[in-house]
């Protein structure tokens, strides 16, 4: 029997949480938004949205301290506040569906974690809690738990209803390019923080946007989807296709590519994931093949963006917390101007290298925490060393 579907909204401010509250502010006989976390950078937003779906303080979850007493004076109430406080709600909330669009793997795998004990779905934009948990979070989830929001691997799955999981041959990333499709290394080196996260195509927060630019944005989505999919990392391709309309593709053993096509907007991942497997009636406007359209698809040049070949082979030695560990220390460094732009995956290659030093099978939270903190600690000795 259909029932209203209760959704805590993780990253509640950010690009994915707003237009999760647009999906939902249009179809509120489907969704009941009962609780919302943000980091604090937009107290006002957090105190609207609260009042908007009737959101008591209780359920409200605001990392920054200073914004946390913000909120709590606005709402009439204390709010949870602290480094862990996304997971703490999805403790006290009871949701149906947690939506976890979080950034970086310190705040989003507690809460990735805390979501599928809790035995609600989990909807995952936040890509860097699976990668850093790897195995250890799948095997905390049950079968079909997690549902991907991302548009590639919201394609992927769509793609897949196509056919059985033993007649497919391939998996293809589509990448935009970013803004310096085309660039060379050299061309690279003195590009600003301005023109790194000033994307073509997509609107997205600071750190999804540089990764974009760098390219490690689809590296971590290679490995989500080696774990999502159990599918070898060699077996899943990339292609820069600048006009992001056809968010990623499945061949299959006789020859047949199934893409998922539609125009450059999260809204339709979203909206699939809060309702997957059904879909949501106009949660976004359908292509107009009454025009024209101009698709083109490119290899990606792997000289001057080397981060989807270290992905792959993070994917394929379980070492995705150091690839996702080492980009976050080195991506904040070039952030801060201490150094260039394409040194931001020289540091994950180097940090990689040395995985074999400090990288083992992990089974726990603290395992894999450990692993993290020595991949950053040695990411920020080699950024110390590069910024001399």
């Amino acid at each position: 029997m259909w029932r209203m579907k209760n959704v805590v909204i993780l990253g509640s401010t950010g690009s994915i949480g707003t237009q999760a509250i647009e999906v939902i502010r249009g179809n509120r006989d489907q969704f009941n938004v009962v609780g919302i976390a943000s980091g604090g950078s937009n107290p006002e937003l957090t105190v609207q949205q609260a009042r908007e779906f009737g959101v008591s303080a209780d359920c409200v979850a605001v990392r920054d301290a200073e914004a946390a007493k913000e909120v709590s004076e606005a709402l009439g109430g204390p709010v949870i506040t602290g480094e862990t406080c996304a997971a703490e709600l999805v403790e006290v909330s009871q949701p149906d569906l947690v939506l976890n669009a979080l950034v970086g793997s310190s705040a989003g795998l507690p809460a990735t974690l805390a979501a599928l004990k809790s035995g609600a779905t989990l909807a995952l934009a936040n890509k860097e809690s699976l990668v850093a948990g790897g195995r250890f979070v799948l095997q905390a989830a049950r079968p079909g738990q997690i549902v991907p929001v991302d548009s590639e691997h919201s394609a992927m799955a769509q793609a897949l209803r196509a056919g059985s999981r033993g007649e497919v041959e391939r998996f293809v990333l589509t990448a935009s390019g970013g803004p310096f499709r085309g660039k060379t290394r050299a061309e690279l080196m003195d590009v600003t923080y301005e023109q790194a996260v000033a994307h073509p195509t997509w609107a997205m927060g600071m750190m999804n946007s540089l990764n974009s630019a760098t390219m490690v944005n689809k590296g971590l989505e290679l490995i989500e989807a080696s774990l999502l999919f159990d599918v070898e990392p060699d077996k899943i391709d990339v292609t820069v296709h600048p006009q992001s309309i056809v968010h990623s593709m499945v061949t299959f053993a006789d020859g047949a590519t199934i893409a998922q096509a539609s125009p450059p907007s999260m809204k339709l991942p979203i909206s699939h994931a809060l309702n997957w497997p059904h879909r949501v009636p106009g949660a976004q406007p359908a292509l107009d093949f009454a025009q024209a359209h101009d698709w083109r698809f490119e290899p990606l040049d792997d000289a001057a963006f080397p981060a989807v070949n270290l992905a792959r082979r993070a994917a394929a030695e379980g070492t995705g917390v150091i690839y996702n560990a080492a980009n976050e220390e080195a991506a904040s460094a070039f952030l801060s101007g201490r150094i260039h732009f394409p040194e931001i995956v020289d540091v994950v290659g180097t940090i990689l290298d040395s995985a074999s030093e400090f990288a083992g099978v992990v089974s726990s939270l603290d395992e894999i925490l450990a692993v993290e903190g020595e991949a950053r600690r040695r990411a920020n000795a080699l950024i110390d060393s590069l910024a001399d």
